[in-house]
């Protein structure tokens, strides 16, 4: 039996690098098509967005400021929000949206009496302050 799973492993192991993605080089060794590719998505939604570019290009230029700790926490957070219901992204736009106006002081005020609504005052808040 152990033979078997070292010959498995041994077998792994030699062909995993078959198996390996090639590491892609730095964008300047990047071939136009490569770069097209990666490229073209930002365009479309440039292109049919207009009422969104200053957004974008703002948003872009606050990530160019970020420390790698901040690009980190930032990430966690877009994948916490890409899991919630559609309810609950709703919420946090409205919260986000409304709590961005706010010093730190106010921020933890509204989350705590966030967290102690009921379902209904949620829905009464969110109604009295849609997202912007």
């Amino acid at each position: 039996m152990k033979t078997r799973l070292y010959l498995l492993l041994l077998l792994l192991a030699c062909t995993a690098p078959a198996f390996a993605q090639p590491r892609l080089p730095e964008w300047d060794q990047l071939t136009p098509a490569q770069r097209e590719t990666l490229i073209a998505p930002m365009r479309e939604r440039w292109n049919a967005s207009p009422e969104r570019r200053q957004r974008m290009y703002d948003h872009a230029r606050g990530w160019q400021q970020m420390s790698p700790e901040q690009h980190s926490q930032a990430r966690r957070g877009m994948r916490r929000f890409e899991n919630m219901s559609p309810q609950q992204q709703r919420e946090a736009r409205a919260l986000f949206s409304r709590m961005r106006t706010m010093d730190k002081a106010e921020r933890e005020q509204l989350r705590d009496r966030w967290h102690r609504m009921t379902p209904e005052q949620r829905q009464q808040w969110l109604d009295a302050h849609p997202e912007h």
